[in-house]
């Protein structure tokens, strides 16, 4: 049990935190612009420090680690004189974390490792072809993130698991809650018809991934977009996994179907947020679901500009969550700090009651509140990751090159280690913190 507990979470995936929160707009240096052709030097730091009071690990007491890495390399995009535009990036990434290790224990604090992490090349029809739309046409292959709807079910690559588990079988560099590598190894993406009306993608990736068992996957995607929103459907299909790494649980993944239909927009509703995702998995052991639906509403006339949010999302037994990962901001789809990342649950066997407050006192700085219930479905044969937590949290831009994240949080288990739980040391409340800093150019 406690080996599929591992193996089977997306875990703490975050393309640089704080960088998310603030917009990913600064990220590149644009070193030459000339004619077609255009070449920036990427670069992107993040460093983060983290405290825990209690464990997940199988042990009582805290934790107290380090988490960082740099990402750096180039990216380039050349015109092709009215034939559209080539583009690509070959970035690397060097990651490490230190102290004693993450709360659940799936680091140990002596991880380092330097690996190329995108690697790519992608061609835009631009005008070539105008029945299609303006860039109606994008193919590219190569190493690099593939992100399907809002990563409900595949965001990135993400899960960077360390030496702590598995006899440091899986370690892909430490950085775990950081996450800093999110490409697929190998992927083939086509794009067609541009992003509104009615487009589509043809997709198929490969992870190198030894946590997520090296899954292959091949997916399509068919959605029509307008002003008001969008609705989509996906079909993904599973082509196999490596058995050296795979659980039982992931070997289900090996001639799996997934469905899904979701849609998001405001609906003709100024100020307002919509979205919803249903999505069944067809596998070997039975059908699962998991679905959701969230409302939200800004409330622009009022100092601060207060975001108010309300979503609901339920989890079947034995669902897979796949390559989902931090999409919108915290709380997508990693549901809680310390629950989605060392407690659980991990998107598996559970139902979520989720409320999100966000306030924007002045451009560059926004405060969020947010609060998560969990309610394990199926207890008997599980252990039982039911409580709460609440998050509060502030993304400060400084400066175009300086974001600054602190965050607490507060998660109290119904039940501990002692008692089918995870958290070790009693169900009292962790006080859980962690500060990152991001220098993007």
């Amino acid at each position: 049990m406690q080996q599929r507990r591992y193996i089977s979470i997306s875990a703490a995936v975050g393309l640089a935190v704080a960088v998310l929160g603030a917009g990913q707009s600064a990220q590149a240096y644009e070193f030459y612009n000339q004619g077609e052709t255009k070449l920036n030097a990427d670069v992107l730091a993040v460093y983060g420090w983290f405290n825990s009071r209690k464990s997940y690990d199988g042990n009582s007491g805290g934790t107290s680690w380090r988490e960082g890495f740099i990402k750096y390399g180039v990216s380039f995009e050349q015109g092709l004189s009215g034939n559209g535009t080539t583009y690509g990036a070959l970035n690397w990434v060097s990651s490490g974390t230190w102290g004693s290790g993450d709360a659940a224990g799936i680091t140990d604090g002596s991880e380092r490792t330097t690996k190329i992490d995108d690697a790519y090349l992608g061609w835009r029809s631009g005008n070539l072809m105008p029945v299609l739309g303006e860039d109606g046409l994008d193919v590219s292959f190569g190493r690099q993130v593939v992100k399907i709807g809002d990563g409900f079910i595949i965001n990135d690559d993400g899960l960077n698991f360390g030496k702590g588990v598995a006899d440091g079988e899986l370690n892909r560099g430490g950085a775990y809650y950081l996450a800093a590598r999110h490409a697929f190894d190998q992927t083939a993406v086509v794009r067609i018809g541009g992003k509104q009306g009615l487009h589509g993608d043809l997709m198929w990736m490969k992870s190198d991934n030894r946590a997520q068992a090296k899954t292959e996957l091949a997916a399509g995607t068919l959605a029509y977009t307008t002003e008001p929103g969008e609705l989509a459907f996906t079909y993904i299909h599973g082509i196999g996994v490596d058995e050296r790494y795979a659980s039982d649980f992931q070997r289900q993944r090996d001639g799996m179907d997934i469905y899904s239909v979701r849609g998001a927009g405001n609906a003709g509703v100024e100020n307002a947020n919509f979205a919803f995702e249903y999505a069944w998995q067809d596998k070997s052991a039975g059908d699962e679901k998991a679905w959701y639906v969230e409302a939200g509403y800004t409330f622009a006339d009022v100092t601060w500009s207060p975001n108010l949010t309300y979503r609901y999302s339920r989890y079947s037994e034995g669902w897979d969550s796949m390559f989902n990962g931090f999409s919108r901001g915290y709380g997508t789809w990693f549901q809680g700090e310390v629950a989605a990342n060392y407690a659980g649950p991990f998107n598996s066997n559970t139902q979520i009651h989720h409320v999100g407050l966000t306030a924007t006192p002045q451009e560059g700085l926004k405060l969020g509140v947010l609060y998560f219930d969990f309610d394990t479905l199926q207890t008997r044969g599980n252990t039982d990751t039911s409580g709460r937590e609440l998050d509060l949290y502030a993304e400060w831009a400084v400066s175009d090159h300086l974001i600054i994240t602190p965050l607490i949080g507060l998660y109290q288990p119904d039940k501990s280690l002692d008692n089918g739980g995870v958290q070790g040391g009693g169900n009292g409340t962790n006080v859980y913190s962690q500060f990152t800093v991001a220098v993007p150019f």
